[in-house]
């Protein structure tokens, strides 16, 4: 199948396993306390028409991306540590799953926000406290972005170093592999993934550099001062900033194979040095079960196109 004409598909690293979603589900695989393999599905509602307006639907991936995100990771850390033997006991705690999953993914997204709110307002007081050396707008514009940049990588630096996060971490790139092996046409085996890359062009690490990078742009357009005005702009900029860093995500990754142009998308890969990291066999082999689960539900389902991913 041509690399134009081939679905497109996204995933996200949980505990202990992986989460691939496609047009029509989202499956996750995960290693369970005594090596078995257990999945949990979940079918995929769409909203084709909000998809297709460009900038708009970048918000609309990141909010179901956040939400869906959430159930499959409470689904990997209720399960990946407990003993298949001792399900019955978890059965008896879903009787209200509806529920349950509603206050999951509304975590989820509230998550998100918070975190980028974080990531908006702290750089704004840092830059302020630099004022009295760089006054001019531009100058407030940059210090911001760079202290925005340094709290990303700081953040990412160190929670990486902490046991669990590196798995998860380990999980992130056997996703990736996943994906560019099969982009690459390639039979699903551990050996054939694990030659391939853990970087992908379409990561949603490479997403949050971009809304940084976006951000210094957009921010160039309103004033830095009085401090509440800048405030004030920050927030209401940020489904901006999302919108047009979606949409540079989806333009570098069409770019990946074209000389000199590829380049665009490199700051991106640089990040996920640090947010993916070398998968074992195992790793790999879960990730490979999640993908094909998903594939075998896909086409009982009359696989189509589906939309562009963040992986």
């Amino acid at each position: 199948m041509s690399d134009s004409k081939k679905a497109v598909y996204g995933g996200q690293a949980v505990v202990e396993g992986v989460m691939f979603g496609g047009k029509y589900h989202y499956v996750t695989a995960i290693r369970r306390k005594d090596r078995s393999i257990d999945y949990f599905h979940m079918p995929r509602k769409e909203n084709p028409s909000l998809k297709k307006i460009p900038f708009l639907r970048g918000i609309i991936a990141i909010i179901e991306a956040s939400a869906n995100g959430a159930k499959h990771l409470n689904f990997s850390t209720d399960r990946y540590d407990v003993d298949p033997k001792d399900d019955e006991k978890l059965k008896n705690q879903e009787s209200s799953k509806f529920v349950m999953y509603l206050g999951v993914a509304t975590v989820g997204v509230i998550s998100f926000l918070f975190g980028k709110f974080a990531l908006t307002l702290i750089p704004i007081f840092l830059a302020e406290l630099t004022r009295p050396i760089f006054s001019s707008d531009i100058a407030q514009v940059l210090m911001e972005g760079f202290f925005k940049l340094m709290l990303l990588l700081c953040y990412i630096y160190f929670v990486s170093m902490t046991p669990l996060i590196k798995r998860v971490f380990q999980y992130h790139g056997a996703e990736h592999k996943v994906i560019n092996t099969f982009e690459s046409g390639t039979e699903l085996t551990v050996e054939n993934v694990q030659a391939h890359s853990r970087l992908h062009y379409r990561c949603g690490s490479s997403f949050i550099l971009f809304t940084v990078i976006v951000g210094v742009f957009v921010y160039m357009a309103v004033p830095t001062s009085p401090l509440w005005l800048r405030i004030l702009d920050r927030l209401l900029l940020i489904p901006v900033v999302l919108g047009i860093a979606f949409e540079v995500l989806q333009f570098t990754n069409k770019l990946r194979n074209i000389p000199v142009l590829k380049y665009l998308g490199f700051p991106g890969l640089w990040l996920q040095l640090l947010t993916t990291k070398e998968p074992d066999d195992d790793q790999v082999e879960v990730a490979i079960c999640s993908f094909k689960e998903l594939l075998r539900r896909e086409k009982e389902s009359g696989l189509s196109f589906g939309e562009e991913e963040i992986v």
